[in-house]
């Protein structure tokens, strides 16, 4: 076990000691600081102990770890700390102790002073969102990509047939680069929270998400994460892995997955552990596993599962994920105040109530919310209560929207060089390619097909999916085969120990109640949805039965007027030989 980590070292006031009875020295008395034996009385120099440096996170005891020293300093600088310096100024009933020059501050002051900070905000949260109409789908369309939710299925299979590469607003995972005043800007597809609302134009956007039950997001993302990680063991070591990078990402047209939240905290964390793992087994202080019982506890070739959920990086992102997502907390976040709220909710749980209720309301007010269990009805609905409200939306288009957004799809198609790498974790892709597998480029179904149907669309959908799933197979096995025999599978998930699934839960109580209250708004839509589509097919009956009454109609008509034109015509030319022969009769009557 590798140690904790080190207390701060900083010189700190040294606090006259308090006089006290000093023994008479002895001959054979040893050396003390301030003075030597049989020289003098020995005085000690008392120096309080170092106050500790403060854990990453303030809720929760931080597991044994099993890496470097060196490896914590650089997890800790990769996230944001919260200013533990200020708790002193903040409260005013702060003591310090005799013996440590820390403050140590009143538990129920604090959680007076975070309940306030938590309420606060949820206040302000239900305020900004109560106008929000649900029922129609805005100019501007955010899709919020909750990880390993099945998003990027969506975004392939479904956005990206729906709109035009021009009508993505081009941007960043980390910095928002783009005008969303811009009217050919419609579609916004991110990691981000929902604290980007705040950059967009409320009143002209809508939101779509998708949730997965905690347990398997959670499994999915230890996966992933060691997915990810693997592909880079094809170096040498570590340092070769991070020189490589630093240099292809600088040139990509894309975006990697190492600039994208959550996987730039979590993949260089599980590539240095598979590094320092590899390192061992070479150095024979691991030995080589060649059966497996349990893929998730393979503690010689990957970090263990029951560690990675321990782990303070994963409380601060993995866990509850989806709630502090939704409620635009993340680390990620826009807001100012988001990280302090975070803080509170982490120091007690209790609070987290509030931003549970968020969240929820959050999803009441969203377009859609689809569910990654029950795959095949979500893409059903996603077509029924977004697609067709796009397609509709689009063919309002006027033809110099057309024309606009072709010149710009050439810009955007410009602007991004062509890669010169295929480096394993640099993605070939614009905006939201970066977890794929084999990606199509920037000039790929850009274009949306002009009759574009409901029915075709889903079609289409059946397709892609598939195509999909292979490459990511295939990718997928090529990653674990560097750290066979490891291999992660639904089968392999039953041999979890009961203990770990229960802990996975307990630390994701917060997901589990946003899940199962994104159930009952799935089965609403789905009612909303049978209710819409009969209505839906009851209106097309009504317009074929209308069709058919005004086809008779004129059959009639025109069957009445051709038998007018035909009698008439009769009856005209029957005239006209009548009149010739009453003429001829006439003119050989006065010739005889």
């Amino acid at each position: 076990h590798w140690p904790r980590p080190l207390p701060d070292r900083s010189p700190t006031p040294t606090p006259t000691p308090t006089p006290t009875p000093t023994p008479a020295p002895t001959p054979d008395s040893s050396p003390t600081a301030g003075g030597r034996a049989g020289v003098g009385p020995t005085r000690l120099l008392l120096r309080p102990f170092p106050p500790p440096r403060p854990p990453f996170s303030p809720s929760r005891v931080s597991p044994p770890f099993r890496h470097s020293n060196r490896r914590l300093k650089h997890i800790y600088s990769l996230l944001p700390r919260s200013d533990h310096g200020k708790a002193g100024s903040r409260n005013k009933k702060c003591q310090e102790t005799s013996t440590i020059s820390t403050p140590v501050c009143s538990n129920e002051d604090n959680y007076l002073h975070c309940q306030r900070v938590v309420k606060n905000w949820a206040e302000s949260s239900r305020e900004s969102g109560q106008d929000r109409d649900k029922l129609n789908l805005k100019d501007l369309l955010f899709f919020l990509h909750v990880p390993r939710t099945g998003g990027r299925t969506y975004f392939h299979c479904f956005l990206r047939k729906l709109y035009t590469s021009a009508q993505e607003c081009p941007r960043s995972y980390d910095k928002l680069r783009f005008d969303p005043s811009k009217p050919n800007c419609r579609l916004v597809v991110s990691h981000d929270d929902y604290s980007l609302i705040s950059k967009l134009p409320e009143d002209r956007s809508s939101v779509v998400t998708i949730l997965r039950n905690p347990l398997d997001r959670v499994f999915s993302t230890y996966e992933f994460s060691v997915e990810v990680a693997a592909r880079f063991l094809v170096h040498p070591n570590l340092t070769s892995a991070k020189q490589m990078s630093s240099r292809i990402r600088p040139k990509s047209r894309g975006v990697s997955t190492l600039d994208v939240w959550p996987w730039k905290y979590l993949v260089p964390w599980m590539r240095e552990d598979l590094f320092v793992r590899r390192d061992a087994r070479k150095l024979g202080k691991l030995r080589r596993m060649n059966e497996i019982t349990d893929p998730y506890n393979m503690e010689n070739m990957v970090m263990p599962l029951h560690d990675f959920i321990n782990d303070p990086l994963a409380h601060e992102i993995v866990h509850n994920g989806a709630t502090f997502q939704v409620a635009g907390l993340t680390n990620n976040s826009y807001l100012p105040e988001a990280h302090e709220v975070r803080e509170c909710v982490r120091k007690h749980p209790t609070l987290g109530r509030a931003v549970l209720e968020v969240a929820k309301s959050r999803l009441d007010q969203m377009l859609y919310v689809g569910l990654t269990e029950d795959h095949k009805k979500s893409a059903r609905l996603f077509v029924n209560m977004v697609g067709a409200r796009v397609l509709s939306q689009s063919e309002a288009l006027s033809s110099s929207d057309v024309q606009a957004e072709a010149s710009r799809k050439t810009e955007l198609s410009s602007s991004f060089p062509e890669s010169e790498t295929g480096e394993p974790d640099q993605i070939q892709s614009s905006n939201y390619s970066q977890l794929g597998t084999e990606v199509s480029s920037p000039t790929d179904a850009t274009s949306v097909e002009a009759n574009m149907t409901v029915e075709k669309l889903m079609g289409a959908y059946e397709e892609c999916i598939s195509s999909l799933r292979k490459s990511q197979s295939t990718r997928r096995s090529m990653s674990l085969k560097r750290i066979a025999p490891a291999n992660f599978s639904k089968e392999a998930r039953l041999l979890v120990p009961e203990t770990v699934l229960q802990q996975i839960i307990s630390l994701n109580s917060l997901d589990m109640e946003l899940y199962r209250h994104a159930e009952s708004i799935f089965l609403q839509q789905e009612h909303h949805s049978l209710k819409g589509r009969g209505a839906f097919m009851a209106q097309q009956q009504q317009k074929m039965i209308n069709t058919e009454h005004e086809s008779s109609w004129n059959n009639l008509y025109n069957g009445y007027s051709s038998g007018k034109v035909f009698l008439l015509t009769t009856t005209l030319t029957i005239c006209l030989i009548l009149f010739v022969i009453t003429k001829r009769r006439r003119t050989s009557k006065l010739k005889v």
